[in-house]
């Protein structure tokens, strides 16, 4: 995450907000939605994280699908997403590139009681 916001000039919460399928790894970018100033923006992706980065998501995307199995690994929707596309909560292209080690449980959700990767 460190060589990413240096590499990149992420901001840590743009860093944080990160998903996957805002990765680019064909044309080395990466898209920063609702940065600074509510924005979205594209910036490059160093040549030389690329690789670590595909290791990291290899192992996240095991994580995600280990979750699935147990039942979890939805990850929250912006805006009105999660009541249009249903199932895209638990899509790999929507979960976030650095994971919480730890499930959470979804205060907008408390009738459900759904745990979550943040």
């Amino acid at each position: 995450m460190a060589g990413l916001l240096y590499g990149t000039g992420l901001r840590l919460m743009e860093c944080v907000r990160l998903r996957v399928k805002d990765i680019d790894f064909g044309y080395a970018r990466i898209t920063v939605r609702d940065g600074k100033g509510a924005r979205d923006r594209v910036t490059m992706l160093p040549v030389n994280l690329a690789i670590s980065l595909e290791r990291h998501l290899a192992k996240v995307k095991a994580q995600h699908e280990q979750d699935l199995e147990d039942g979890v690994g939805d990850v929250y929707l912006p805006d009105a997403l999660a009541r249009k596309y249903p199932a895209a909560a638990r899509e790999w292209s929507w979960q976030f590139v650095f994971p919480s080690s730890r499930l959470s449980r979804d205060a907008r959700e408390d009738d459900r009681r759904e745990w979550k990767r943040r």
